[in-house]
């Protein structure tokens, strides 16, 4: 039976990227979101606290960073610190098509 659950393993989940507003306390945790719930919260968190540990790192730097914008191939973050937390803004980027009747 060991050979046939090798192949029942499911692959890996295609998700839409999200989209909307995330609120993070200091250490990652989120207590606010407008993504859908359909989203894993895991994700959600990870994502808070990396861009929480960019703000941490700019301080120590002595740089003051207080928003922050990181644009992806197809995702754009927007950051802005909030005391000690953080408020995300999530975008996916769509690849606009002239109107062409025959597209």
């Amino acid at each position: 039976m060991g050979l046939l659950t090798l192949f029942s393993k499911s692959g890996p989940v295609v998700r839409r990227l999200p989209s909307g507003s995330v609120t993070a306390d200091r250490q990652g945790n989120i207590l606010a979101t407008t993504v859908s719930s359909s989203y894993p919260s895991e994700v959600l968190s990870e994502v808070a606290r990396e861009i929480l540990a960019l703000f941490r790192e700019a301080k120590v730097a002595q740089m003051p960073v207080t928003e922050l914008t990181i644009h992806f191939a197809s995702l754009q973050i927007t950051a802005r610190e909030l005391r000690g937390g953080a408020i995300l803004f999530l975008s996916p980027k769509t690849v606009s098509s002239e109107t062409d009747p025959r597209l």
